[in-house]
């Protein structure tokens, strides 16, 4: 088994590379600067390939010959389709890191007849929360509306993370499914949420998260909602790059470890049937590494159907949690 890991020399690519040497899987490490590639492969024996996002004859060659592509390169509504057009060319099977709710729709619509599996959104926020959504819908039964709420604190963000939000998509453009299809909305259902661990209920906004755009394709739902728990005010104002480019590349290893992040999930069924699922665990940009190469590992050991698919499409839900068990992440399901 051999992956390609795009964005290898980025902050969330270095992890990914960790966790590839950790479970001695072998890699290519692919980007456009050759001394950031060595300095990330130092010591892991991994090969690097150079390749810029806009060469696409050197993508489909830097691919060549790996089982499977993890792109770890954003934002990606901008930088991820060439990537998935090069691991289709190399006849790879394709995941990503992704959080962008409009452009996985988008990746869903354009290359729904890919000869490879394509699982985008597989990181802390998007795999989780479409697993967990998936297995809440199983044990509510025909579901009426479902709503995934989304908690980070105690953390930071990357510069890779704050360049691919876009403010205006990720709370004003926000999703919501109904009617069988994606819309733009006003007002979410919620101002609250009731978080396991919250001595109260935290202020939440609507906003565009992933398991919006995925849930939908293998759960009847009426209506599905996202929402981002916390105060956003500088991300919804937007900002500047020049502000971001001062920052640091990521948050240390103190700020990640002590970070959390939360997933809740809640479907109403008829008859008043309510259900609740909830994911919780630390240090996100690690556990995106982990979940993002494990994906990459079953397609390739496992096989999934051709196509883009949902992550609950491509590997069983309950065996991919159980799984992030084992990584501290800690996760259930109940009736109330």
């Amino acid at each position: 088994m051999k992956i390609a890991l795009n964005g290898a020399s980025g902050f969330t690519g270095r992890l990914a590379v960790a966790e590839l040497a950790r479970r001695g899987i072998d890699a290519v490490l692919v980007g456009r600067d050759p001394a950031r590639l060595r300095a990330a492969a130092s010591g892991t024996g991994f090969e690097i390939r150079v390749a810029d996002i806009h060469d696409q004859d050197a993508l489909e060659a830097a691919f060549a010959g790996a089982d499977a592509v993890v792109n770890t390169a954003g934002p990606f509504a901008r930088l991820g389709a060439p990537v998935i057009r090069a691991a289709v060319a190399a006849g790879a099977h394709y995941v990503d890191t992704t959080g962008e709710q409009h452009y996985i729709n988008e990746v869903f619509d354009a290359f729904a007849g890919a000869a490879v599996s394509i699982v985008p959104a597989m990181a802390d926020d998007g795999g989780p929360s479409d697993l967990i959504g998936h297995l809440v819908a199983e044990a509510a039964g025909p579901v009426e509306t479902m709503t995934v709420a989304l908690w980070y604190r105690d953390g930071a963000f990357s510069r890779g993370t704050l360049r691919s939000l876009d403010p205006d998509l990720l709370f004003d453009g926000a999703l919501r499914y109904e009617q069988d299809g994606w819309t733009t909305y006003g007002e979410p259902s919620h101002d609250t949420w009731r978080f396991p661990g919250a001595a109260e209920p935290v202020q939440v906004s609507k906003a565009a998260l992933p398991p919006v755009a995925t849930v939908p394709r293998h759960v009847p739902v009426g209506r599905m909602e996202g929402l981002l728990g916390g105060t956003f005010d500088d991300l919804k104002g937007g900002i500047p790059a020049a502000v971001i480019d001062s920052l640091p590349e990521g948050p240390d290893d103190e700020v990640r470890r002590r970070s959390k992040w939360t997933i809740s999930v809640e479907a109403a069924g008829r008859g008043g049937r309510t259900v609740r699922g909830e994911v919780e665990g630390t240090n996100g940009y690690a556990k995106t590494a982990v979940i993002a190469v494990e994906a990459a590992r079953r397609l390739v050991a496992d096989g999934a159907k051709p196509g883009v698919l949902a992550p609950s499409q491509a590997f069983d839900p309950e065996s991919f949690l159980g799984f992030l068990s084992g990584h501290g992440v800690r996760w259930h399901v109940t009736e109330s």
